[in-house]
């Protein structure tokens, strides 16, 4: 019997992008998730400006 594949949601791709981030991401996950491919680049644009925010944030503090 075939599972019925499940409807991709935001909160996965989110999940999806930062375990991928930190490098945690196994292949089965990989393999058997159902992303959208617009939610997989918004959700990537979004993390890649907060990880730069962040950063210079960071500096901000260390230099001040």
């Amino acid at each position: 019997m075939e599972r019925a594949i499940a409807k991709p949601s935001f909160i996965d791709t989110i999940k999806t992008v930062f375990a991928g981030a930190i490098g945690i991401r196994r292949k089965a996950d990989h393999e058997r998730a159902p992303l959208n491919p617009l939610h997989l680049i918004f959700a990537g644009v979004i993390f890649a400006v907060l990880f730069i925010f962040t950063l210079l944030t960071i500096v901000r503090i260390v230099l001040s």
